[in-house]
């Protein structure tokens, strides 16, 4: 027996859009395509709702933060809320502190709506199965990789993501993002 018939043109177009955005980039410290990362992220919003905007956006989610791609050219092409949500992940480049600009995230965080915080726990979820990954291979000297100053503020900001999405704690993916993160930054290991 085949699979049902589902329209996938939107999810469809955003996965062209996204791997022609970010097309011979590399996720920093990984020596593997970026593109694996913004599909791990559409994948784990596939286990919290199939609605195929919050698919298109955690496959678009770093297109305006690590491309060329602008807000108005995601809203031309796959509209108003997916913009929105996509624009919610992205980093407000004219901050160049990294403890401001993550804090800067943190607020907007604070005030996102159900949708946006599904994709964003999505990315940060990826994020966080990667550092759990690479802290068990190289432990501490994982850290170089990162722009932050230091383990501790790394943590901080992990920390803060899990308070930020605890209205999603009914997800499974809330749960592992909260079981790794006390495992890397909260355990006396």
């Amino acid at each position: 027996m085949g699979n049902s018939y589902l329209d996938t043109s939107l999810v469809d177009k955003a996965i062209k859009f996204a791997v022609d955005a970010h097309s011979n980039t590399e996720r920093r410290g990984k020596k593997y395509p970026y593109i694996i990362h913004s599909l791990e992220a559409m994948e784990i919003v596939a286990s919290i709702t199939n609605d195929p905007e919050l698919l298109a956006a955690a496959v678009l989610h770093d297109t305006i933060e690590d491309t060329n791609t602008s807000e108005n050219q995601i809203r031309a092409l796959f509209g108003s809320r997916i913009a929105k949500i996509v624009s919610c992940e992205s980093d407000d480049p004219q901050i160049n502190d990294w403890r401001e600009r993550k804090q800067a995230a943190l607020n907007k965080l604070k005030e996102a709506d159900r949708d946006s915080l599904i994709v964003a726990l999505s990315d940060k979820l990826s994020n966080m199965r990667a550092i759990w990954r690479d802290y068990q291979s190289v432990g501490d000297d994982l850290w170089k990789i990162f722009h932050a100053s230091s383990k501790d503020d790394i943590a901080w900001r992990y920390n803060e993501l899990v308070r930020c999405f605890n209205p999603l704690e009914e997800t499974f993916a809330f749960k592992e993002f909260k079981n790794l993160v006390n495992s890397v930054f909260n355990s006396n290991q």
